[in-house]
């Protein structure tokens, strides 16, 4: 089966003046075109620098991608030309960061932003371009797109400057979209309404997507399949319904009971205990051992492999038996 998106043992380390820093060690994973992947885990776990990766977008000093292979369409973008990247990028595929206040430039109108993007990819006229910027912000369900177009990013809501940012990553038609924590700093309702959106716009563009978050409720409506990062690695990958209803790694069934609940009346959430260890000081054994309740000298010696739970389900873990028990 031909994947659209195939990622095949990517290593990015970071060469910093306190050490190495393995930001993403090993990680595999593929999507097939239309499909949504999460990739979910706790902040400095890597996801944002796959994310990075793949788009070739990675700082180099100090970052560096060491090995693997990123195929688009069968292509390793390892091996293109930053020109022939640049052709890719935003074309084939685009990316919504963190936040889009740091993202969108301020001295620019949005409108002007998104033309540039127009423009530079689909090799049409300023006319035509901003008629096509129009038809994206009112796509997004931006209101007045005649006049917010000319506006500036300072101008709009957090909620309004993330659709704008939607706006410029699907101006051009990508095959793929990732979309790195697209809820983030954004209150619930218009979290509710951006994945509504991004799902609606999927539908209707038939793109594939990469959906990165730490927010578990935000995967379980809108991924298939989800792969669980942990200190630079996959620990977890299965389709989401199984993973939920049966996690078989700590750490994931850690995340999972960390969401609060309505149909219980807790004294105080559930935590893991500790923090995500710094890439440059890695613990020996499985990563996650530190915090992790089930931990044994084996655990704290040797690096789990993925194992097969059932079918497509893996989790990187000694004691995944025990976990599914």
């Amino acid at each position: 089966m031909g994947y659209l998106l195939e990622v095949k043992n990517l290593n990015t380390f970071f060469h910093l003046e306190s050490g190495l820093s393995k930001a993403v060690q090993d990680v595999t994973f593929h999507i097939s075109a239309g499909e949504t992947l999460g990739l979910v885990g706790e902040s400095g776990c890597g996801k944002s620098v796959t994310s990075l990766s793949v788009m070739r977008l990675v700082q180099s000093p100090p970052g560096r991608i060491e090995s693997g292979e990123i195929l688009f369409n069968g292509r390793n973008l390892l091996e293109l030309t930053d020109s022939e990247m640049r052709k890719v990028r935003g074309n084939d595929i685009a990316m919504i960061f963190q936040e889009p206040m740091t993202s969108l430039n301020p001295v620019f109108t949005i409108g002007s932003q998104i033309m540039e993007a127009v423009t530079l990819h689909q090799n049409v006229g300023s006319a035509e371009a901003r008629n096509r910027t129009i038809e994206m912000l009112k796509l997004v369900g931006i209101p007045a797109p005649e006049q917010r177009i000319d506006e500036y990013p300072h101008q709009l809501s957090g909620g309004m400057r993330q659709r704008a940012m939607i706006a410029m990553a699907l101006s051009c038609n990508p095959d793929l979209l990732i979309a790195d924590e697209p809820t983030t700093a954004l209150d619930v309702t218009i979290q509710a309404q951006i994945m509504e959106l991004l799902a609606r716009l999927q539908s209707e563009l038939g793109m594939a997507m990469l959906l990165i978050t730490h927010d578990l409720g935000v995967v379980a409506e809108s991924a298939i399949r989800m792969n669980v990062m942990y200190a630079g690695r996959i620990v977890e990958e299965g389709s989401t319904r199984d993973i939920y209803a049966n996690p078989a790694h700590p750490y994931t069934r850690g995340l999972i009971h960390s969401v609060p609940r309505l149909d219980t009346k807790a004294d105080r959430l559930n935590v893991i205990s500790g923090t995500v260890p710094d890439p440059a000081e890695l613990p020996d054994g499985c990563p996650f051992n530190p915090r992790c309740p089930l931990a044994d000298e084996r655990c704290r010696t040797e690096l789990p492999e993925l194992e097969t739970v059932e079918d497509a389900h893996r989790a990187r873990c000694f004691k995944w038996k025990q976990v599914t028990a």
